[in-house]
């Protein structure tokens, strides 16, 4: 799932740490620290492994900042701002610190900037007071005021950040500070964004919320829920939220595919190892099993504000080993779960509920552009064929990506005949991931319950759909509640009818084609054309259970139109377990004796006699 579209790597805020050339871009005063301060914290920094900029030309620079400055900005995980006494004397720092500020909003924060104020009282920085204002004062007579004043906001804004002071030099603190510093960077760049596909398609208004209320000041422990169905963007919501606001928590941790990690080999250990060193800002704690991580996490959540995310929780007790623990994470931490599960949602405990919506038609299509064209609109010749297969993927993010990709390229010919074949057949890509959530249904009932309301039932009122299947043997409203909890149907409000996303009802109807080649073969059939061939072949089998016909549903010249066709009765005799029956507009002859004595449902449209024949089953 991913509510994303191609761009240039560079541009990218979520991915940028992986094109970065530096750990660490140093910016400083050449005159005051170079040969001192600076010298030895560049030292320090490159021994413990950083690969760190510093820009070693002494010789005056021209007007503006040299091009492989400014491409050592773009590449640098972070920045740190050296404020010596005569750092604002320096146009050249003033326009590379604007220009650091720039890169860090540019990638939403994803850029760390450490201020370092040496020897200089970080309110002169943010005022300009003190030997600032003496620069500014020379500043405000030779630079255009505009530029002054962007130099002004940026240092106010620099020392607001979280930054490090050193005052006093004397007694080896500096090398204390140095190494202090260097542990910083070393937390911060342990500290890292996820990595998420770049530019993402209608994603701002998804995680508005869901940012507010991570950032709304308060001392309460919140959990929030993020629902919906497979492929629709959960995941990449939940990283794009952690990704913004991860810094502001002095821990974090993102930990993914909770469900098919905890089935693995001791693999409730590996989510609480890797849940500790996340918190811990990368540091190894050795666990030996669950009760003792249980002990072990407790303390580590008590003692500072975290931000956790639980990616893909498919389990009631799952939660429960996260709720039971709320007491004990320190005011104000955040908990933030995906899943596919509606009945987690219920939970007492959780403050926060965003179920995610399917993208709109506009938004669609320029997710499928990106993936198919490069840009965020269909090429002229192929808007037909795009506004249909976007048409097809019903606003999932999954469905666009995967349906784009492998269309890239390719002829207006391939295009119509990948259109025709997924008529017929669905990508095997996407119902493979969105079978997910039918293969987790607790037991045949539930899955065989399914394929029947993805075969047959699809729009119809939930009343009815559970007269018709409890008298199948099946427990339909405990079923149905299930496949609910699944993300596989819902209930439209206001009107009680069972509504299946398309490519869910097709993932369904796909399960059922597989069981044979053989149409006669499968457990039910949905499509007119091949009722209508095993009827008029008489080859039903006893694997039949449902069955779909309407005369009017083939094309104009087959004959399955022509008003004179007439099936027989005995075409039905061999169906010995078709319980469902739903025909429209047929004709049929012969003898009702022998006519489908195992159905529990029959739905007849403009049925063709006057009078119900005397030989009816009386099952009917």
């Amino acid at each position: 799932m991913a509510l994303v579209k191609a761009a240039d790597p560079q541009t990218s805020s979520s991915n940028a740490s992986q094109y970065c050339r530096y750990h660490v871009f140093l910016s400083f005063r050449g005159e005051d620290t170079r040969k001192t301060f600076t010298d030895h914290l560049y030292t320090a920094l490159v021994n413990e492994g950083f690969r760190t900029f510093r820009d070693d030309d002494e010789v005056e620079r021209g007007e503006g900042i040299k091009p492989e400055l400014q491409k050592a900005i773009k590449h640098s995980r972070t920045s740190v701002i050296v404020f010596s006494k005569d750092y604002a004397s320096s146009r050249w720092c003033l326009d590379e610190l604007v220009m650091i500020l720039e890169r860090k909003r540019r990638t939403s924060d994803d850029h760390v900037v450490l201020p370092v104020f040496y020897d200089v009282d970080p309110s002169h920085v943010r005022k300009q007071t003190g030997s600032l204002a003496k620069a500014f004062a020379r500043h405000q007579k030779s630079q255009p005021l505009q530029k002054v004043k962007a130099w002004r906001e940026a240092l106010a804004e620099v020392a607001d950040l979280a930054g490090m002071v050193l005052q006093n030099q004397a007694n080896g603190y500096e090398s204390k500070f140095i190494k202090k510093i260097v542990k910083v960077i070393g937390d911060k760049l342990s500290r890292t964004p996820l990595s998420v596909a770049p530019n993402l398609v209608g994603m701002h208004s998804r995680v508005e919320r869901i940012n507010f209320w991570l950032q709304r000041r308060s001392t309460d422990v919140g959990i929030l829920v993020i629902y919906g169905m497979s492929g629709i963007g959960k995941t990449t919501i939940a990283k794009t939220v952690y990704n913004s606001n991860f810094r502001i928590f002095k821990g974090s941790s993102f930990l993914e595919n909770i469900k098919e990690v905890s089935q693995q080999p001791n693999g409730l250990v590996q989510i609480q190892t890797q849940l500790l060193s996340d918190i811990l800002n990368g540091t190894k704690m050795k666990i030996s099993n669950v009760s003792e991580g249980l002990i072990k996490i407790a303390d580590a959540i008590s003692s500072r504000r975290i931000l956790l995310v639980l990616d893909d929780v498919d389990h009631m007790d799952q939660l429960d080993a996260v709720l039971q623990m709320k007491d004990q994470f320190y005011p104000g931490s955040k908990i933030i779960i995906t899943t596919r599960r509606a009945r987690l949602l219920k939970a007492h405990q959780v403050t926060e509920v965003y179920a995610v919506e399917t993208l709109t038609q506009e938004e669609s299509l320029e997710l499928f552009s990106w993936h198919t064209f490069g840009q965020d609109h269909p090429i002229e010749d192929y808007i037909e064929y795009s506004e249909k297969l976007v048409d097809h993927c019903g606003g999932l993010p999954l469905a666009l990506k995967v349906l784009g990709s492998s269309l890239l390229g390719e002829s207006i010919c391939l295009w119509k005949s990948a259109l025709e074949k997924l008529e017929a057949i669905p990508n095997g890509d996407i119902i493979n991931k969105l079978r997910v959530s039918y293969d987790s249904l607790q037991d045949d009932h539930d899955r065989e319950l399914f394929l029947h309301i993805a075969c047959f039932f699809v729009g119809m009122d939930k009343d009815n759909i559970v007269k018709i299947l409890d008298g199948c043997d099946f427990y339909t409203i405990v079923g149905i509640q299930n496949l609910i909890d699944r993300g596989l149907v819902t209930i439209i409000d206001g009107w009680d009818k069972v509504h299946m996303h398309d490519l869910i009802r097709g993932m369904g109807r796909e399960i059922v084609r597989l069981e044979s080649k053989e149409p006669w073969k499968r457990s039910r059939v949905w499509h007119h054309k091949d009722s209508f061939k095993i009827l008029t072949e008489k080859n039903g089998t006893d694997t039949i259970e449902g069955l779909v016909l309407d005369m009017h549903m083939c094309p104009t010249n087959s004959p399955i139109n022509s008003n004179e066709k007439v099936l027989e009765t005995i075409a039905f005799s061999r169906m010995h377990e078709l319980k469902l029956l739903h025909l429209s507009y047929v004709k049929l002859d012969g003898c009702y004796a022998e006519f489908c004595t195992g159905l529990r449902w029959l739905c007849w449209l403009e049925f063709p006699l006057d009078s119900i024949p005397t030989d009816f089953p009386v099952a009917i």
